[in-house]
C-alpha cells in the first residue's frame, strides 16, 4: 500500500496514539476510517518490534512499522529487503558506548534493560509478559533520563561516539547517528519508490522531533497536563498543529479534521 498512496500517517504510540495506560480504543475508529481511504498507518515508535506487533494486532494494521526510535524499520510488505530495513548499530556494541560515557562523564547512564523489573513497572507501567516484549531489543539504548544539567556534557561525550541521544517524555535514547525517526521515514520513502508522498506527523515528545521535522503536517499532542514545553520550543520556528485534547482522543480529532480537508473535500 505504501507505494501507491500519495499520503501516509506517521505516528508516535506512547503519549500519541494511546495514554501511559496502554489503551488504544479513541484511535481504532479513525485507523479503520484510514484504511477504508487506502491511506497507511506507520507505527514510528521507541517500542521493540515484539512491542509493536502486538499492537498492530489489536488494530489490524499491516502497513510498514518503525522501531527503536527509528532504527530498524520491519513489513511483511517489504519484499525487496526481506521484510526489514536497519539503520541502526546493534545493542552490544550501543550497550558498551554508554558504558564510555558514564565514565567520561563521571556519571552511571543506566540502561533500561538493566534496571529491576519493579523499577521498570514504576517507569514504564508495564508488567510481566510485557516486559519481556520490552527489552526484546536490538538496535538502541534506552537509558534513565539524567539530570537536565548534564544535557550538554553528554552531547559532547556522543560526538566522540558517533551516537546521538534523544530525551523522551519517560526515558532517553541513545541510538546510531545513522538512525533516528526522520531517516526511517526517508529510509521508507526511498524503498516505496514515490516522490509524492506527504506525510501526516503525530509526536508528543522531543524524541519525536526527528518524526515531526520530517512531516510536511506536524501535529504536537498534549498529554492531560498539556503540551511537552521542550518540544513546542524546538518546533518555534515551523508550522504546526497542536491537538486540542490529549493522547488519543487528540490524535482522532486531528487526524479526521486533516483527512476531511486533504482528502474528503476534494472528492
Amino acid at each position: 500500500m505504501i507505494e501507491n498512496s500519495s499520503l501516509w500517517v506517521v505516528s508516535d504510540v506512547d503519549g500519541t496514539l494511546m495514554d501511559h495506560s496502554y489503551d488504544l480504543t479513541p484511535a481504532k475508529e479513525t485507523i479503520k476510517f484510514l484504511q477504508k481511504l487506502s491511506i497507511p498507518v506507520i507505527l514510528c515508535t521507541s517500542k521493540t518490534a515484539a512491542e509493536v506487533k502486538v499492537i498492530r494486532k489489536q488494530l489490524n494494521l499491516t502497513d510498514p512499522y518503525i522501531v527503536e526510535n527509528g532504527a530498524a524499520i520491519y513489513g511483511e510488505s517489504l519484499k525487496k529487503v526481506n521484510g526489514e530495513i536497519i539503520l541502526g548499530e546493534k545493542y552490544e556494541i550501543l550497550e558498551n558506548i554508554l558504558r564510555s560515557i558514564s565514565n567520561e562523564i563521571n556519571y552511571d547512564l543506566q540502561p533500561l534493560n538493566n534496571i529491576s523489573d519493579q523499577q521498570a513497572t514504576e517507569l514504564t507501567g508495564l508488567k510481566g509478559y510485557a516486559l519481556e516484549l520490552m527489552r526484546d531489543r536490538h538496535w538502541s539504548m534506552p537509558f534513565l533520563n539524567p539530570p537536565e544539567t548534564m544535557e550538554e556534557e553528554i552531547k559532547i561525550s556522543c560526538k566522540k561516539f558517533n551516537v546521538e541521544i534523544f530525551r523522551g517524555n519517560r526515558m532517553s535514547h541513545m541510538l546510531s547517528i545513522n538512525s533516528n525517526k526522520g531517516k526511517a521515514i526517508n529510509a521508507l520513502k526511498q524503498y516505496s519508490n514515490n516522490s509524492n508522498i506527504q506525510i501526516i506527523g503525530l509526536g508528543d515528545s522531543p524524541n519525536d522531533l526527528p518524526l515531526l521535522l520530517n512531516s510536511d503536517y506536524k501535529i504536537v499532542i498534549p498529554s492531560p497536563n498539556g503540551p511537552n514545553l521542550n518540544l513546542l520550543e524546538k518546533l518555534k520556528d515551523y508550522k504546526y498543529t497542536l491537538a486540542s485534547y490529549p493522547n488519543g482522543f487528540g490524535w482522532k480529532s486531528e487526524i479526521n479534521k486533516l483527512i476531511n480537508k486533504l482528502v474528503l473535500s476534494k472528492q
